[in-house]
């Protein structure tokens, strides 16, 4: 009888320690997981931080590149606006002008 529980804690020490490897295994499997996923997200996010800056250059290139082409714009935009308005004005003018004269003149009790 001594034998045979001596033999149950044998099996049971051999299977803690079966166990035991299988938790350290899992453990470093894991852990090489992790750190392959972090260094992947790592060159994803150099990767998109490239692109980006990229893309911002382009357009401090653009904007500052070609300043006076856009400054030129500006201008043609702004008398283009400036002659419509003005266009506006004096065609409304006359109305405006009669209705303030009707009101200056009109008496009310």
């Amino acid at each position: 009888m001594a034998s045979s529980s001596q033999n149950g804690i044998q099996l049971l020490l051999a299977a803690e320690q079966e166990a035991q490897h299988i938790v350290n295994a899992a453990r470093t499997a894991k852990q090489a997981r992790l750190k392959q996923a972090k260094e992947e997200a790592e060159k994803e996010i150099a990767e998109f931080r490239a692109q980006m800056e990229a893309e911002f250059q382009r357009k401090v290139a653009e904007s500052s590149g070609d300043s006076g082409a856009n400054v030129k714009r500006l201008e043609q935009e702004t008398n283009a606006k400036i002659h419509h308005l003005k266009t506006e004005a004096s065609r409304i003018s006359p109305d405006v002008v009669s209705m303030l004269l009707r009101h200056v003149t009109t008496v009310k009790n």
